[in-house]
């Protein structure tokens, strides 16, 4: 393989979509803990922004934490866009955690006194019964590019505006606390990557991401799933997204149990690659 095994040591620098105190921001203390990482921390704007600064740095001393997957919105596209563009830096998945999202309505005003709500799309679309229960179709959704960002943004001499996100940012920022648990459904949780320059290390439990591209003809696809099929190997996920390239040309995700140095996953990837146009392993990697 052209890249080395996970050494967590060399990490200096995590980059996480922010301000602080977005779920994200407490997404990158858990991958701290659990590497038991020394490094400084840098928020950014967006999902984007993460990823090409990760790309311009381009070393292994930096890594990169961002969303990819919410239970009950499904997959965050900003992040799945960005995947396939890893390829020529040698960019992973090493690691994913789990978080619980519990959203708060959150402001200077009394719950009668809004007019307008700002948050990321992904949590308001999360509190879509709440807000229909409370508020008639004249209430404005301001979408923000995350929702500590939403928090942040609110003036205490404004009591019409509100924003939906943790009780944690927004103790963070002195935001009061309107209304707690206002999610639509209560088992709601994001699934957060760490991204970097290593390959992680077999840990027998592992999950293995790829993104690859065919020629636009019937049956292209269905030859790559009659391959991890024929291997035995179990596919959790796939998606697809326009490759931005041509017009009915795609780009496919997959992710499924299994290692990049299991003997069948070589042996899988060998057969693949003869049907392909692109193919790259996002990585290998277990949750923490």
């Amino acid at each position: 393989m052209e890249q080395e095994i996970l050494d967590t040591t060399r990490i200096r620098k995590i980059l996480f979509l922010g301000p602080n105190g977005s779920y994200s921001d407490f997404a990158k203390n858990k991958f701290i803990d659990a590497f038991n990482l020394n490094c400084i921390c840098t928020n950014l704007k967006s999902i984007s922004a993460v990823i090409k600064a990760l790309k311009d740095e381009n070393s292994e001393d930096i890594a990169g934490v961002i969303p990819i997957e919410n239970s009950i919105e499904g997959i965050v596209r900003e992040t799945l866009d960005n995947l396939s563009s890893l390829k020529k830096e040698g960019i992973k998945i090493i690691a994913e955690t789990t978080m619980d999202i519990e959203h708060a309505l959150l402001g200077y005003g009394d719950i009668r006194d809004i007019k307008v709500i700002r948050s990321h799309p992904q949590a308001l679309a999360q509190c879509k019964q709440f807000i229909h229960s409370n508020y008639s179709d004249s209430l404005i959704e301001e979408a923000t590019l995350s929702t500590s960002a939403a928090i942040k943004s609110l003036k205490e001499n404004d009591k019409t505006i509100a924003a939906i996100g943790s009780t944690e940012c927004a103790k963070m920022y002195g935001v009061p606390v309107i209304k707690e648990k206002i999610n639509d459904e209560d088992n709601n949780k994001t699934r957060f990557i760490l991204l970097g320059k290593f390959i992680a290390p077999q840990t027998g439990k592992d999950k293995t991401s790829i993104t690859f591209s065919t020629e636009n003809k019937a049956g292209a696809l269905s030859k790559i799933l009659t391959i991890l099929d024929t291997y035995g190997i179990n596919m959790s996920y796939i998606d697809s997204r326009p490759s931005k390239k041509e017009l009915g040309e795609y780009v496919f995700y997959i992710d499924f149990e299994g290692h990049i140095y299991d003997e069948k996953v070589q042996q899988a990837f060998s057969d693949i690659k003869q049907f392909v146009k692109m193919f790259y392993v996002i990585g290998s990697y277990s949750s923490i």
